[in-house]
């Protein structure tokens, strides 16, 4: 059989994948290492192949979704004569290593979770091989919304990361302001519309600061850093009143602090990239 596409692992969000592309009218072949979790995909009209290998030279575009870049390279075929589209978590150096090795390559970091695949709202990034790229575009276009990041290969996986890093420094920063508010009796219930609409101003000083970042020049005509200071003090002090864990505000303290102390008082938060960059 030969399928426009064929999906190598079919965890949660390989077999979320494989759904996708069926849901869109695709010929889909699958593999897992596991054939229990090719059923529920062959009940959908996926067709299941005996082997990766199989899988591979079934389709003109591979996508492959495992557990780790050590898993795919033991299941790859190094010769695939089609288009390797790699949904495979990994770093940014084992993306541009594996794209050396002469493959039509494209990188992928999805983000969003399996219930999210096949909206239109979710993203997945990609790069890599252009011309690969824009020959599979379309297909990738029934998994979420396609984002292009250019050529070097290593980006798809470097933005990932750094997007998962706002995500968790996010929510960290929601449980922590959840955990002062209930400790007066609040609820996190009450409280969250309130955070939530705060994130659109805070998205605001995100888009100004950006400009700043390139520039190298930290103006603080929103807020100083001494200001800055001062009101982080008070998170501090109520966090420690309520026996709350005040690690998260004080490394933002010490941020503010160092800069302070080294005369960037006028200047401001976006200075703090300058010691993130320095460290």
């Amino acid at each position: 059989m030969h399928s426009d596409v064929a999906v190598l692992g079919l965890g949660q969000m390989g077999s979320a994948l494989a759904a996708a592309f069926l849901r869109a009218g695709h010929r889909v072949t699958v593999w897992n290492r596991s054939a229990a979790k090719v059923a529920p995909l062959v009940a959908l009209g996926a067709h299941a192949a005996g082997s990766a290998l199989e899988a591979q030279r079934s389709a003109p575009v591979v996508v492959a979704c495992v557990l780790d870049y050590p898993a795919l390279t033991e299941i790859l075929d190094p010769e695939l004569p089609g288009i390797l589209v790699n949904l495979t978590s990994g770093s940014p150096e084992q993306a541009r290593e594996m794209a050396g090795q002469g493959l039509r390559y494209v990188d992928g970091g999805i983000m969003t979770t399996p219930p999210g695949i096949g909206d239109e709202r979710s993203m997945i990034l990609y790069s890599g091989d252009q011309d690969a790229f824009a020959e599979t575009r379309n297909l990738l276009s029934a998994l979420a919304e396609p984002v292009n990041l250019g050529a070097d290969p290593g980006l798809a996986a470097l933005y990932d990361t750094a997007l998962l890093g706002i995500m968790w420094a996010t929510l960290t920063g929601w449980l922590h302001a959840s955990a002062l508010v209930t400790a007066d009796g609040a609820t996190a219930a009450h409280f969250t519309p309130l955070a939530t609409r705060w994130l659109g101003p805070v998205a605001g000083f995100i888009g100004t600061y950006a400009e700043q970042v390139d520039a190298g020049s930290y103006p603080g005509s929103d807020a100083t850093l001494d200001v800055h200071l001062a009101t982080l003090n008070h998170l501090v002090h109520a966090s420690e009143v309520r026996k709350i864990d005040p690690t998260l505000p004080r490394l933002f303290h010490d941020y503010a602090l160092k800069a302070v102390e080294a005369g960037h008082g006028t200047d401001g938060w976006a200075r703090i990239v300058e010691l993130l960059r320095a460290a």
